[in-house]
């Protein structure tokens, strides 16, 4: 038997700000997905509970935006990964959304809402929400440092 050197494993890295926003969107959009999936099943295959129909939707609707909130919530200084985090997610979504209406017939008639829709509004809340953000980061900037001109003062 030899002596071979063990080599210790390699540090494992840690991800970037874009490669964090990147695993939290995914991790939204699965949360999404699965929020929708089980309003759908519960409310297309539960009789049961159709007496209750506006508490149900009530309360689904209450998840799914506390959800779509996270990474509103998650990176509210960091506008670019909000906007990238959010984006994943939501596409992830909507591709959920798309084959569930696939399943689903009439589902898209019923909400209103075609995929492509969909997916509109949602970048267009989301890069609202960072548009905002980067704007409110601005003005905490230029509150916490005095503006100083750059001109050379005027010569008599």
């Amino acid at each position: 038997m030899t002596d071979s050197p063990i080599t210790p494993p390699a540090p494992r890295r840690e991800p970037g700000p874009l490669g964090q926003a990147i695993r939290s969107g995914v991790r939204i959009g699965l949360v999404l997905s699965a929020i929708m999936i089980v309003a759908i099943v519960v409310a297309n295959r539960i009789p049961a509970l159709e007496n209750y129909a506006l508490e149900r939707n009530a309360l689904f609707t209450t998840v799914f935006v506390l959800a779509a909130l996270t990474p509103i919530l998650r990176f509210r200084r960091h506008p670019r990964q909000m906007f990238v985090a959010a984006m994943v997610g939501w596409v992830l979504f909507v591709g959920a959304y798309d084959l569930a209406g696939q399943f689903f017939r009439d589902l898209f008639e019923a909400l209103r809402h075609t995929p492509f829709l969909t997916l509109v509004e949602g970048a267009v809340v989301y890069g609202i929400c960072a548009a905002g953000s980067w704007v409110i980061d601005m003005i905490h900037e230029a509150r916490r440092h005095p503006i100083v001109s750059r001109r050379k003062p005027p010569t008599p």
